[in-house]
């Protein structure tokens, strides 16, 4: 599934994602705010800006995948840890 928002409203790119059989849920122009496509999408929102706190990961100074990958994991853990250990 894909969540976008009202920008993405139009046929060209719900077909496009549907060939990759992918079922889009994509706002529609004109409506109300209250389909709470925003709650969901806000999960993935947040954690990019959680990573984008790590200097060498908001600006991709690696070319290759497998270093930038070094670099991200590190990341998610310790943003995990710092997750869990403020539920104490």
């Amino acid at each position: 599934m894909v969540l976008a928002d009202r920008g993405y409203d139009h046929d060209k790119y719900r077909r496009l994602v549907r060939e990759l059989q992918i079922r889009p849920l994509i706002a529609r122009r004109g409506t109300e705010h209250g389909s709470g496509l925003g709650r969901q999408r806000w999960v993935v929102e947040q954690a990019f800006a959680l990573l984008h706190a790590f200097r060498r990961l908001r600006i991709r100074w690696e070319i290759r995948a497998d270093i930038h990958e070094a670099f991200l994991k590190p990341a998610c853990a310790l943003i995990c840890r710092r997750r869990l250990t403020s539920l104490r």
